[in-house]
């Protein structure tokens, strides 16, 4: 939903404009307090305005996520200008990988703003960048050694391509047969294609000799050119680069001679070995503070007229007393574990070390609050609590005086009609320009509205948490990928366990074993089959074993090395799989025939219960709604399993099935396993319903004889 046209309002008023022209002075302003949900309009205003990237520092991950949500919600013109600079999802001291997401993310940042610093964004709008206290606590590559890994790759040069790709891979490019993701290259004869992490494409070198001839866009979904560019900037792709790894090996080395546990030693060993080599591994991270002595933040990549904004900056600060105390308890925890190495420098930068880095910049504490100047110009809309009768005299009052108002919500077409009958006022999806009119209805979210008071006037921005107590739907989490460790697929197998190999069949886990072969002593999953036969599975083919699942009342029968059982079964298998198709498709074809109620399209009611859901629909819930109201209009019994696991959505997709059937006139009941459960649907249908003419009953041991008796009589009655 677009609301950034109302962000000329916030343009027109003198505390507003004092405020931007103070900033883009660079002079040195007091601490500001402000309205809490007018903060993010006021961040997306100055963003706009301001010529220089702008970093806004929470104290908490939650709170850059809900402000990051608020942003890309409603505020900016340009959403795709917001970056966010996520925590590591390990603690300082653990040795752990980190995602891929969360190694993307910060590197498209400390890319976008290396660009800034060399002059390489002209022309580009200035990025907004939204982080935490736990997110700057790591420290980061530092800048110096970034801009010695950056290389600008222009076309006529001459570089070997060999030697690219070697830089590639020492900075942390992984490669890959076919490049799709930022981080990945590809080599193919005299074609070398890269994805920087700051580009939204990726680029094809064609190579004519040791001379870089000509330089293409291309699209990573169809591996089709898109044009051409003279130049573009190769920058890393890791925080720890692989290329020096070697910086590592002394610490480590001495660290192994220790008396370690067998379960550490191997882990380590490996990593010795991958820095040894210089080439990119999971846990790299890890040992970040022993390839670089110096410190650096994320302010060090900021160039100098950049804007930093400490949000809630007391709590900033009492938040990064907290985060070090976690830090010194993951010292001591790695210390007892052995995974400390020596000489270690802090892998994290205390809160005098991030005070000193604001030295000499600019920098504007901002909290929530109603007091100051600038927290005056605003001030809190009345909440109506659904009693829409008071909310529409007050909006009348407000407009008879000449202000302008600006309804957003889930109910806006209803509203609409109560505001004018006969010729409601249109309804919005969005307002990119400010409103002309005095009353202006927009159809959809925001996180609570405000009054702005200028001299001749006062502005509105009513939503749903004034109108109703509705909140903004909560932002869904981007799924993390875990990382996948070698070992992770048979981490719960325990010796003795009856595992399946797709090619082998039936065994038994006796663990893992030691082998060496051709002079290389790897690990391998040794499995037990009938007659004492032994298989030895290297680690990285761990994927195609599966745990076994049988009765529980019979052992597993072992499969014979050498033999076709194996092969016999599983066409056994197929065979039967292949039966039971036949009769589901014989049984479906069947119902096809049969006749049955075909429902209407959808109610605008039905609109407006939907757009009352308080979440965010994932897109498999939307898939789901979508195809169970196609089912029902269709002339034919419905026949749909919705399959999920609990909290994702099951109830709301069933609530809006049943509301389809009502509004076409008919009963729906509702059967479910438990008592308990029937009481939690019944408080959630009649919560959701209780907007709507719709009788919401329940039917379970917790109503008396004569309450059910009540509720099959209104049944047969209606």
């Amino acid at each position: 939903m677009i609301l950034h046209g109302l962000l000329a309002w916030f343009r027109e008023h003198p505390q507003y404009q004092s405020l931007r022209d103070e900033l883009r002075a660079g002079l040195e302003l007091p601490s500001q307090s402000l309205l809490p949900t007018a903060i993010p309009p006021t961040f997306a205003a100055l963003s706009g305005d301001l010529a220089s990237p702008l970093l806004i520092v929470t104290p908490t991950t939650s709170e850059s996520r809900r402000l990051t949500q608020a942003l890309q919600g409603a505020w900016l013109a340009q959403p795709e200008r917001l970056l966010t600079f996520p925590p590591p999802p390990v603690l300082p001291y653990e040795r752990a990988p980190w995602t891929p997401e969360t190694i993307s993310d910060r590197l498209r940042v400390l890319a976008t703003l290396f660009l800034w610093r060399v002059g390489a964004a002209a022309g580009t709008a200035p990025p907004l960048i939204i982080t935490s206290a736990r997110a700057l606590l790591r420290r980061p590559l530092p800048y110096r050694q970034f801009r010695r890994a950056a290389r600008k790759i222009e076309r006529g040069m001459r570089i070997p391509l060999t030697g690219l790709a070697r830089h590639c891979r020492g900075s942390g490019y992984e490669t890959v047969s076919v490049v799709e993701a930022p981080g990945q290259i590809s080599h193919r004869g005299g074609i070398l294609d890269i994805f920087p992490p700051q580009a939204t494409r990726p680029y094809r070198l064609d190579f004519f000799g040791d001379e870089l001839d000509v330089i293409r866009v291309f699209d990573p979904a169809t591996q089709r050119s898109t044009g051409r560019v003279a130049s573009f900037w190769l920058t890393p792709v890791r925080e720890a680069l692989p290329r020096a790894g070697a910086r590592a090996l002394p610490a480590l080395r001495a660290h192994l001679e220790c008396d370690l546990p067998p379960e550490l030693r191997g882990p380590f060993t490996e990593d010795l070995q991958f820095l040894a080599a210089g080439v990119p591994f999971p846990t790299l991270e890890f040992y970040l503070p022993l390839l670089y002595q110096e410190s650096s933040t994320l302010v060090d990549y900021l160039p100098p007229d950049a804007q930093i904004i400490l949000y809630n900056a007391e709590a900033l600060s009492q938040r990064w007393a907290e985060l070090e105390a976690e830090a010194q308890e993951a010292r001591r925890r790695a210390l007892e574990e052995h995974v400390l190495l020596p000489d270690t420098a802090l892998p994290y930068v205390s809160h005098e070390s991030w005070q000193a880095t604001l030295k000499g910049r600019r920098v504007l504490a901002f909290s929530p609050g109603e007091t100051g100047s600038f927290a005056a110009t605003f001030a809190p809309e009345p909440h109506f609590a659904g009693r829409l009768g008071e909310a529409l005299g007050h909006i009348r009052q407000w407009v008879g005086l000449g202000d302008q108002v600006v309804v957003v919500s889930r109910q806006s077409a209803r509203l609409a009609e109560l505001w004018q009958q006969f010729t409601p006022p249109p309804v919005h999806k969005g307002l990119a320009e400010p409103p002309e009119t005095l009353i202006t209805f927009v159809q959809g979210v925001a996180p609570g509205g405000w009054q702005l008071s200028l001299p001749h006037l006062t502005r509105h921005l009513i939503t749903d948490e004034e109108l109703f107590g509705w909140r903004p739907p909560e932002p869904r989490r981007r799924p993390r990928r875990r990382v996948a460790t070698p070992e992770l697929p048979f981490a719960d197998l325990q010796p003795g366990s009856a595992v399946v190999h797709e090619d082998y069949g039936i065994g038994i886990f006796q663990g893992l074993a030691q082998c060496t072969i051709d002079n290389v002593e790897r690990e391998y999953l040794m499995l037990e089959y009938a007659n004492s036969d032994r298989l030895y599975v290297p680690i990285q083919q761990a994927d195609r074993l599966a745990p076994y699942v049988g009765a529980e009342s019979l052992g597993p029968r072992l499969s014979r090395l050498g033999s076709a059982e194996w092969a016999t079964a599983k066409a056994y298998v197929r065979q039967a799989t292949e039966e039971l198709a036949r009769e589901l498709l014989d049984l479906y074809a069947a119902r096809q025939l049969v006749a049955g109620h075909a429902f209407a399209p959808d109610t605008s009611w039905q609109a407006e219960l939907e757009a009352a859901f308080p979440y965010v629909e994932t897109e498999d819930q939307v898939t789901a709604v979508e195809a169970v109201k196609e089912d029902m209009e269709q002339p034919r019994p419905m026949d749909r399993l919705i399959c999920g696991d609990a909290g994702y959505g099951k109830t709301e997709v069933a609530l809006r099935a049943a509301f389809k059937a009502v509004m076409d006139g008919k009963q729906v009941a509702m059967l479910v396993p438990t008592t308990v459960l029937a009481q939690q649907h019944f408080l959630t249908f009649r919560q959701r319903l209780e907007s709507f003419p719709v009788t919401v009953e329940v039917l379970s041991r917790f109503r008396t004889a004569s309450e059910q008796r009540q509720v099959l009589a209104g049944m047969v009655e209606g």
